[in-house]
């Protein structure tokens, strides 16, 4: 049976975008696959009183300015050039995120992926209005009204519902988060202890 990371993921998060980033190289090297979990990260903070790094440690002398300079760290040692923070953050993820499901569902998952991640982290587009996103999905070659229209559908509404309320009770506060089996872990920052136990497994 083949190695697989769980990562519980919203397109809100930058650091979800860093971490897909080089999540997907490291799983290559351990010949391991990833399975991308579509969640609500403001559903995650509701149901653990948990709040954005914003909130939480906006009051904090010096801790917002040495994230941005983790952040910078990152992004150079992995050569993230094409990143940037959204003009528009905190964008509000939940069309986007239907949008993540219908696409799976329609069997073009990873390419809504891609194309939602470069818009958001790459080109600072508003994507939480749906004539942005619907330009952005339709110059990927993807079929915007079709994704869009879906999003509406009760299934994919209940899906999304569905994974964030599990990844809550596997012990998920935050994004991103990654699973390796049972063994959790949270934060770009400890992607190096994924592929540890992926190499131990």
């Amino acid at each position: 049976m083949g190695k697989t990371v769980d990562f519980i993921f919203d397109f809100g998060s930058p650091n979800a975008y860093l971490s897909w980033k080089v999540l997907k190289d490291l799983a290559a090297r351990q010949g391991a696959s990833v399975n991308v979990i579509p969640c609500l990260l403001g559903g995650i903070f509701k149901a653990t009183n948990n709040q954005s790094p914003m909130q939480a440690f906006g009051p904090v002398k010096g801790k917002l300015a040495y994230e941005n300079l983790e952040t910078q760290r990152f992004v150079k040692k992995h050569g993230l050039t094409a990143f940037r923070m959204n003009p528009h953050f905190p964008v509000n993820t939940l069309l986007i995120m239907r949008g993540q499901v219908a696409a799976n569902r329609l069997g073009v998952g990873e390419a809504y992926r891609e194309a939602v991640l470069k818009a958001m982290w790459e080109d600072g587009l508003k994507m939480d209005d749906p004539e942005v996103a619907a330009g952005a999905l339709a110059a990927a070659g993807l079929d915007a009204k079709a994704i869009l229209e879906a999003t509406q559908d009760p299934e994919v509404k209940a899906e999304l519902v569905a994974n964030t309320e599990r990844a809550v009770e596997r012990g998920v506060f935050g994004i991103p988060t990654f699973f390796v089996g049972d063994e959790m872990f949270f934060g770009k920052d400890r992607l190096g202890q994924v592929e540890e136990e992926l190499a131990a497994g």
